[in-house]
């Protein structure tokens, strides 16, 4: 568990970074970002609602994986 969280918190460190720093991305690019942050953010979801105690991760994890849906919408 404490592997899959790391991982995702990396995963989306690197989609914000890609996403703030990055202006000469294209679409496609930053699709295929938001996209692998999303599914790891509710595969690790997924992994702390197996284990009392990690709730909020799992909340958080969602709330990304949210964040990245709206995100996507916008691109069209």
């Amino acid at each position: 568990m404490r592997r899959k969280g790391i991982m995702c918190a990396e995963v989306c460190d690197a989609t914000c970074r890609a996403l703030s720093e990055q202006t000469n991305l294209d679409e496609a690019a930053v699709r295929v970002q938001v996209e692998w942050c999303r599914t790891v953010s509710l595969e690790c979801a997924r992994v702390f609602d197996e284990h009392p105690g990690a709730e909020e991760s799992a909340r958080a994890c969602r709330a990304c994986a949210r964040a990245c849906t709206d995100f996507l919408v916008t691109l069209g």
